[in-house]
């Protein structure tokens, strides 16, 4: 199922070492390399892989509910039998405690999978959901669930269909979508073999959403790398390693019922110029303005041949592309190239991510940086081999405020000359927060948040509501039940003197339960109920806008437009829209 460039580029992996708002411009402007002062930034190796605890991770970590990072290392562990070894789950705590939870191939016939890269996703009921992307009962790849104990059970094994039109070789890892259930992408299989998109519910059911290179000439793109990320309109976007109208790749938008629209195809100005990037290998991140954050491999305005060191760039929703910035653009690129990983938008409100190469210790090192609303791109860390060599997975902001991150290459030499790999954490002076691990909700629903310092009088509230059930679930955890009156914005927790602020906008759905009466002339006055309807920002009757004023968070009144039809009644609020069941008939 394997491409010969996908083969080489797995081997060349292997051998390597196996919030505020941010408003950008819209133009292409020249970012500025700036060295920030040791005195600002401390950079700590917690850790460096000896292969039976793993090696070489290419995934993110993740923080969980315990305030301990879970990761995955794509070769390494206890089972023998190959040269490079299997991969492992693996827990790390703040101080640099590495305990190789699972060993994959630890079933005959590797039937639990191995060599996973994706990054795991904390879910809502508290396990961890990953892949790998060989092994399986076909051979092909699984999905999994574990426990933060180490508890693993195999939930699916692609290539389950015939001609594998289910898909095979997941690279990426899961998100949990809003409503609870598992999206991912795999590399290969799908219905026209370029890969796919893929729903799996937390008990392991699995649906193929979308299969790419279903169009002529594969311009929706193919082999995706990365994962999706769930915008603030509900649908899936991301990106593809190839095809697209240009063969380098592509940005696209896909809804929860797989109508897939491609938003851009990298490489449009021209194979040997390809300034707006090439062969994205790192999904998107959407910003607190709105618009999509990632990086292209390849690609970009620096380099002999067109262009070979790639971009970060920013896209809005409706797939305007603009890049920011090309990697190699310091003398002896020591600003880095080839990023691989995904960006994240910190607390600070800046973007923060890795490469894979380049760095002050040359070509095999890889640095860590931040870029500014202004384009001001500063090389936080160049990798010098004994601090780890080749980060391709990106960072995580742990609830302390401090970066985490996996090197593939560098540390220990156990593994061979390249190195096992290390773990690292990077300070930059950020102070603590709470993460939410759903970002919308209606009134009722029960949110988990992530912080530190939690205790039984810890206070929550959201956009300023105070939350009346909770249930604290250790230190570090607590779970909130959205009051009613909830107002989209951040949340908090308060314990005695200190207040923690969640790094995220929680979002209230609103619902619309009923309206009175049920059927009337243009002028009619209509009573709307629901939950969340006090931010109502517009209210429409089968499409056509109408006069309405919140007299609660449950209720509403309006008047049937001028130019209203039959149909059904939309509330918008900035958490959402909630449309009504049945229609409103004009008379």
């Amino acid at each position: 199922m394997r491409s010969t460039s996908q083969k080489k580029w797995i081997s060349w992996i292997r051998l390597a070492g196996t919030s505020a708002m941010w408003a950008l411009a819209t133009v292409i402007l020249s970012a500025v390399i700036t060295t920030q002062s040791a005195q600002a930034q401390t950079f700590t190796t917690l850790q460096s892989f000896d292969f039976t605890d793993g090696s070489g991770s290419y995934a993110s970590l993740v923080q969980g509910a315990n305030g301990n990072f879970y990761g995955v290392s794509m070769a390494g562990g206890a089972n023998s039998g190959s040269t490079y070894g299997y991969g492992t789950v693996f827990k790390i705590t703040s101080g640099g405690t590495l305990t190789a939870l699972y060993n994959f191939c630890s079933l005959s016939n590797c039937a639990d999978g191995y060599y996973p890269v994706g990054t795991l996703v904390l879910a809502t009921n508290g396990d961890f959901y990953g892949t790998a992307q060989d092994g399986g009962a076909n051979g092909y790849g699984t999905v999994f669930k574990i426990t933060p104990s180490g508890t693993l059970t195999t939930l699916y094994n692609f290539c389950s269909q015939t001609n594998c039109t289910d898909g095979a070789n997941p690279y990426a890892g899961l998100i949990q979508a809003t409503n609870g259930n598992l999206y991912g992408t795999t590399y290969n299989g799908g219905a026209h073999g370029g890969g796919t998109v893929f729903k799996i519910t937390p008990t392991g059911t699995l649906t193929t959403v979308y299969s790419f290179c279903s169009q002529s000439g594969c311009t929706d793109g193919g082999a995706p790398y990365a994962g999706l990320v769930q915008g603030t309109d509900g649908n899936f976007y991301g990106t593809t390693f190839s095809a697209g109208a240009y063969s380098y790749g592509t940005a696209f938008k896909l809804t929860p019922t797989g109508t897939l629209t491609t938003l851009h195809s990298f490489c449009s100005q021209g194979v040997q110029l390809c300034a707006d990037g090439a062969n994205p290998i790192a999904g998107l991140v959407q910003a607190t303005n709105g618009n999509f954050y990632g990086t292209t491999s390849t690609g970009g305005a620096n380099g002999s041949t067109g262009g070979s060191y790639g971009t970060i760039f920013e896209m809005t929703p409706t797939g305007t592309l603009t890049a920011l910035y090309s990697f190699c653009s310091q003398s002896g690129c020591t600003d880095g190239w080839a990023s691989h990983s995904s960006l994240i938008q910190a607390t600070d409100g800046n973007l923060y991510g890795t490469t894979y190469l380049g760095g002050a210790y040359n070509y095999y090192g890889g640095v860590i940086y931040k870029i500014t609303p202004n384009l001001t791109l500063t090389t936080l860390y160049s990798f010098d081999y004994a601090s780890g060599a080749g980060p391709v997975a990106g960072l995580v902001q742990g609830t302390s405020g401090t970066f985490y991150g996996a090197s593939l290459g560098g540390g220990s030499t156990a593994c061979g000359s390249n190195g096992c790999g290390t773990i690292f954490s990077e300070s930059v002076g950020l102070g603590p927060f709470v993460q939410l691990q759903a970002t919308s909700g209606k009134e009722g629903a029960q949110i988990g948040i992530l912080g530190q310092g939690f205790n039984s009088s810890s206070v929550v509230k959201f956009g300023g509501t105070q939350a009346t059930t909770i249930t604290r679930t250790g230190t570090t955890s607590i779970k909130a039940t959205v009051p009613a009156a909830a107002l989209t914005g951040a949340v908090t927790v308060t314990t005695g003197a200190t207040t923690l602020t969640s790094s995220q906008t929680f979002r209230v759905t609103p619902t619309l339960v009923s309206f009175s009466p049920p059927s009337g002339p243009v002028g009619t006055p209509v009573t709307i109920t629901g939950t969340g309807l006090i931010q109502a920002t517009k209210v429409t009757f089968n499409g056509k806008s109408a006069s309405f004023t919140a007299t609660s968070d449950a209720q509403i009144s309006t008047t049937v437009p001028t130019g209203a039809t039959t149909g059904k009644i939309m509330v918008t609020t900035p958490g959402g829209s909630a449309t009504s069941t049945t229609s409103f008939t004009v008379n």
